[in-house]
């Protein structure tokens, strides 16, 4: 029988490695950024083209490298971090295993340009698919520039898996802003496609939060601060009001180093128990000096998890800061003794005076519904309703509850043998008779049916309503705004507008009328016109965000899921008072849907008692 193990060729090897360590243009951006970090560069310029896919270019003002080091750069585990096993155990650098630009190289058309301090000439070197074409020596200046173009052009299935340009540039620009977070001290540009998207000056850690997120965080950050023998903690946390509804904006560094740890994250959730809304995340950037003996970076090649040697204590140690900070800077209540004015108003207790607020006037609309009559495709699809309704409770005499009888508390629902006011009747039409109505908590719709009842969730009936409707307009592409008087501007970050411009087209397909200002502001002069009391901005951003949370994990194409995030944050709420008109014709919308049962992400809109499982829990009791 004949050997059937070999050694694979170099230019293989070399692939494999690479689908390891370079899994998408940031892959690249993040091991060449942190290269100029290790060659102590003060300056780094990024600039990219069509998201990394045509061009990554690093250029540093750092220690640079000789020819013979430039050439040994690009060889597999060739690396000037470590000499041997007990430095594995002292890592303060960025990189260390000597593997980024070799595989680089395997799957690119590298070209590194690089002089020493202090020398006259430096050193060219082109290399494309691991071979190296040219090195020669050259006139360029102090420091390094490597540039990376047609990322993956010998691995077409590696490139035809890469995302659209927006989603492959968020992934580069939350690298990039990894990096600059950890080193304020070093003078960070980043440029795509020819536009300078960030300018950051060194300086202290809350000016680069600022410059990365935008001037409004400023006023939103607590710091916080913790020295123990195990571990120093320093950093910001965002004030409880300030969360987003995403992650990605929570980041952990361990000796400069960003991490990922759930445990740890937990530990700032633990921290923020009861100060946040439902599915709100806080902001936070902290960071965690220990002895590197005390931890192992060496567990996976993005070297963005580690073991460390006691986690539990490091859980406790930032549960206490975090607690401490918002103690200290957002809880506590403040008094100015210096403001005699302001302290003989009550006002230090952030207490308003009653006498010096008016008493609301409400002015309400009795008329008013939020739903529109059934269209024609709601009456084209009567069978689920009717199938539904038949035979329900035919001919009895049946109390319909009264609007004023709602409440959040207890109800009645009053007998037909009661003797009832004039002004109340039980009975209006024979619509009535045949189907009841209840509200339950300003929650739920109660509605009988021939085999027992249906408990219907509106929020999610709603969404499930206006899902299928946003669905059809973004096919037909034809949007129906209403322009506003004063058109409102949306900030958003830098991230957040790369992923805002690939949904343009069909955020204004659904009404809303937007139009790009600037580098990362939107102006919206119109909204879609069936969309009422709601801030045009804070929901354009809520959809952004709920899009942004969705890319983690997409199960829907673009279309849909635009569609879901615009009708989530549009379908009425849980705790909405409904009339009765308002409850029947939300029901026949939903039954009215080609999928009545399920939202779009499969949570049911209503469930089903039957009466023969209730019977069997009386039978249980008898």
């Amino acid at each position: 029988m004949s050997d059937i193990i070999s050694l694979l060729p170099d230019s293989i090897a070399n692939q494999i490695a690479a689908g390891e360590v370079i899994q998408r243009p940031a892959s690249a951006v993040k091991e060449m950024m942190e290269n100029s970090i290790d060659a102590d560069a003060t300056e780094i310029k990024l600039i990219i083209r069509d998201a990394g896919k045509s061009l990554i270019q690093v250029i540093d003002n750092g220690k640079g490298m000789s020819d013979t080091d430039a050439r040994m750069s690009f060889e597999r585990h060739a690396t000037s971090k470590i000499k041997n096993i007990d430095d594995l155990f002292q890592i303060r650098t960025m990189g260390f295993r000597g593997e980024a630009l070799a595989s680089i190289a395997a799957i690119a058309q590298v070209e590194l340009k690089t002089r020493l301090r202090g020398e006259a000439v430096g050193t060219e070197l082109l290399i494309e698919g691991s071979e190296v074409l040219k090195q020669e020596t050259v006139s360029c200046g102090e420091g390094t520039s490597l540039s990376v173009k047609n990322l993956f052009y010998n691995v077409p299935a590696r490139r035809n898996f890469l995302k659209s340009n927006p989603v492959e540039t968020k992934h580069i620009i939350d690298e990039f802003t990894r990096i600059a977070l950890a080193h304020p001290e070093i003078n960070f540009q980043l440029h795509h496609n020819g536009v300078e998207v960030y300018h950051l000056n060194a300086g202290n850690l809350r000016q680069r939060i600022v410059g990365l997120f935008g001037h409004n965080y400023n006023e939103r950050l607590v710091p916080v601060e913790e020295q123990t023998t195990v571990t120093n903690i320093i950093g910001f946390i965002g004030k409880p009001e300030a969360a987003k509804k995403t992650r990605g904006e929570q980041f952990f560094f361990v000796n400069n180093r960003f991490i990922k740890s759930a445990y740890l994250n937990h530990a700032v959730t633990s921290a923020f128990y009861e100060l946040l809304p439902r599915e709100s995340f806080a902001f936070y950037v902290l960071f965690l000096e220990i002895d590197p003996a005390r931890i192992d970076i060496n567990v996976h090649p993005t070297k963005q998890e580690i073991k460390f040697e006691d986690e539990r204590i490091i859980y406790t140690f930032i549960l206490s800061a975090v607690k401490r900070a918002l103690g200290k800077y957002s809880v506590s209540p403040s008094l100015d003794f210096n403001d005699e004015n302001r302290f003989n108003q009550n006002t230090s207790f952030s207490r308003p005076n009653k006498e010096m607020v008016d008493e609301p006037n409400p002015k309400l609309n009795p008329d008013y519904s939020p739903y529109k009559q059934i269209d024609a495709r709601t009456l084209s699809n009567q069978n689920n309703w009717k199938d539904l309704y038949s035979d329900s409770r035919k001919g009895e005499d049946v109390a319909i509850v009264p609007d004023t009888e709602f409440s959040t508390g207890t109800f009645t629902i009053p007998s037909r043998w009661e003797t009832t006011p004039e002004d109340q009747p039980l009975l209006t039409t024979q619509e009535e008779k045949t189907q009841v109505l209840v509200h339950l908590q300003d929650k739920y719709i109660l509605s009988a049916i021939k085999s027992g009842f249906i408990l219907v969730d509106q929020h999610s009936a709603h969404e499930r309503v206006l899902y299928e409707k946003y669905l059809q307009q973004l096919n037909s592409n034809v949007p129906a705004a209403q322009q506003q008087l004063f058109p409102q501007t949306l900030h958003l970050s830098i991230p957040d507008f790369e992923i805002a411009k690939e949904i343009i087209p069909e955020i204004r397909a659904l009404g809303f009328d937007v139009q790009e200002f600037g580098n990362t502001d939107l102006v919206i002069h119109g909204t879609p016109s069936d969309i009422k009391d709601k801030d045009p901005s804070k929901l354009l951003e809520e959809l952004i965000e709920g899009y942004k949370q969705s890319m983690q994990s997409p199960k829907l194409n673009k279309r849909e899921e635009v569609a879901l995030q615009l009708a989530k944050q549009a379908a009425i709420k849980n705790g909405t008072r409904l009339t009765e008109r308002e409850m029947k014709n939300l029901l026949d919308e939903l039954f009215g849907c080609e999928t009545p049962s399920h939202t779009a992400e499969g949570k049911p809109t209503f469930v089903t008692f039957h009466l023969r499982d209730i019977e069997k829990q009386f039978e249980k009791l008898a």
